[in-house]
């Protein structure tokens, strides 16, 4: 089970129901469709969440507090099943927070917006990913969110969890559009690769094993997928 979890505002009370169209899911609409299209065969199950407001909204973390219950109602309708958050921006630190979650096996978060604050970045929680495949991509030339930030947390998150990596999109932006067919094939053999245990393309386990900075400073080859082996 796969659940994307679409972009946000820092803060913001307006109904999440705006999400259901304009940019928020431009981001991660892509990647519903490439993991449900990839899957198909496997019998995944891709399903967006829909906020219930727009905003993080500081302590109340909103957004995670959604991603949260969604990962409850999954376990409520399907069972025991293994569940990847996929989160682009917002959605992307949503799916981070929520990873405790027992039945969270794995996190992709696409270009995650974390707090620009010094004190609030490094006060971001890691401990929740231990135990689970961890993937943060992010543009070097995001403008939104610094991909710096993104860097430092899958450091903190490595030291407690080694199945943790982070790949660069050399002058890619927020939106990861330039290299979309790339981000889209890394994305894919990650969510497959850790939700059906298969092998993950050479680069994705080269990320994984490798010691920090090598594993989270990872560039996104042109052409990644092109000729994947598993």
């Amino acid at each position: 089970m796969v659940l994307i979890l679409p972009d946000g505002e820092p803060k913001s009370e307006r109904r999440g129901s705006v999400l259901t169209s304009g940019r928020s899911f431009a981001g991660v609409l892509p990647v519903g469709r490439a993991l449900a299209r990839a899957g198909r065969e496997d019998g995944l199950l891709v399903h967006s969440v829909h906020y219930r407001v727009r905003g993080w909204n500081g302590e109340d973390a909103h957004l995670a507090a959604d991603a949260t219950w969604a990962v409850e109602e999954v376990v409520r309708r399907y069972g025991d099943v293994p569940v990847c958050l996929a989160g682009h921006g917002m959605g992307g630190r949503a799916a981070l927070h929520a990873a405790g979650h027992p039945a969270v096996s794995s996190v992709l978060a696409l270009a995650p917006w974390l707090p620009e604050d010094h004190t609030a970045a490094t006060l971001e929680p890691v401990r929740q990913l231990a135990g689970r495949q961890v993937l943060m991509v992010h543009g070097t030339s995001d403008t939104r969110t610094d991909p710096e930030l993104s860097y430092r947390l899958a450091a903190r998150a490595k030291k407690s969890n080694r199945d943790t990596c982070r790949f660069e999109v050399h002058t890619d932006g927020h939106a990861l559009r330039q290299y979309q067919d790339e981000v889209l094939a890394l994305a894919t053999d990650f969510v497959l690769g850790s939700l059906f245990t298969r092998s993950y393309a050479r680069p994705v386990a080269d990320a994984l094993a490798a010691p920090p900075p090598l594993g989270l400073r990872m560039p996104l080859a042109a052409g990644f997928g092109r000729s994947m082996r598993h």
